[in-house]
């Protein structure tokens, strides 16, 4: 058998030579989880391009490994984005087809690329989508939701304070709103929704989409917040929470007078558990709660 060409690409033991793809800059979307959820016309652009700009080279390479791709990559990422920008737009003003992937999904969707498509856009070059799979519309679908309206907000700031803050204006929003999240950060967020929406708002987390431990936990926001207080998930995840009825949700003074109320009838750490449970909130925002109700008694 002959070498095969620089450009041909393998699915399974076939081989297949991709055209030469026209002058511009794709966004290509990859895998989130299951290598087989590449479409024909993904492979043909990343394996007959000139470039492939990849958020993590060596992740990228797996899914090139897979299907015996051997285009170039280079890291494009939020550390060096800007500064490459100008030598990307001069190579595709020069005739390049150039591939922009992700680490998993659709690239820009709370990823790098933002800058350089629009850095292209005002310099009048072609930019090709080239849709695939992504993680928003994957967990939106499978999720039970509504679906005729969603807002996806993406990554929510890390720290408690910041996040309620970016929660707030959200809560009276009627559509399913759709989040990403970290593995570390998942019940933290869930409490805070639910402290912000409302314990009994219903929700979805969809964990680990496409692989083999793939799962989607629903039910109030309190309960899941609870849930995976005690657990130790693994892989980010995709939250979704269904819209509001346009009531308002539990204030903050709601949950503390019903804590003062059970620390009179039952045990603190009793009263504690009840409240953090019911309201989705952090047991240990509670029980500081309650120590310092009783210091005033």
């Amino acid at each position: 058998m002959s070498e095969p060409a620089d450009k041909d690409y393998a699915i399974g033991t076939h081989r297949f030579t991709p055209g030469r793809p026209a002058p511009g800059l794709y966004l290509v979307a990859t895998p989130i989880g299951n290598l087989k959820d590449i479409t024909i016309r993904a492979l043909d652009i990343l394996a007959g391009a000139d470039l492939i700009l990849c958020e993590d080279t060596r992740h990228t390479a797996r899914l090139c490994e897979a299907y015996a791709i051997r285009t170039p990559r280079t890291a494009l990422h939020e550390h060096n984005e800007r500064a490459r920008i100008e030598g990307i737009v001069k190579r595709l003003e020069e005739g390049a087809a150039i591939a922009l992937v992700s680490d998993a999904g659709t690239p820009l969707l709370s990823d790098p690329g933002f800058p350089l498509v629009r850095a292209a856009r005002e310099a009048d070059l072609p930019v090709f989508p080239v849709p695939g799979a992504s993680a928003l519309l994957a967990a939106l679908t499978g999720a039970g939701l509504p679906t005729d309206a969603f807002s996806f907000i993406g990554f929510l700031p890390a720290k408690t304070g910041q996040r309620k803050n970016a929660l707030a204006p959200l809560a009276a929003r009627t559509e399913t709103l759709v989040f990403y999240e970290s593995p570390r950060r998942i019940a933290a967020s869930l409490s805070d929704m639910a402290e912000t929406f409302g314990p009994e708002r219903p929700a979805v987390v969809a964990m680990e989409i496409t692989k083999r431990f793939e799962r989607f936990a629903s039910g109030p926001l309190a309960e899941l917040a609870a849930d995976f207080d005690a657990d130790d998930p693994k892989g980010e995840a995709v939250i979704l929470v269904g819209g509001g009825d346009g009531s308002p949700p539990a204030a903050e003074g709601d949950w503390q007078d019903e804590l003062a109320t059970l620390m009179s009838e039952k045990p603190l750490r009793a009263a504690v558990d009840d409240v953090a449970q019911k309201f989705g909130l952090r047991r240990k925002e509670v029980y500081n709660a309650a120590l310092g109700l009783k210091a005033r008694t």
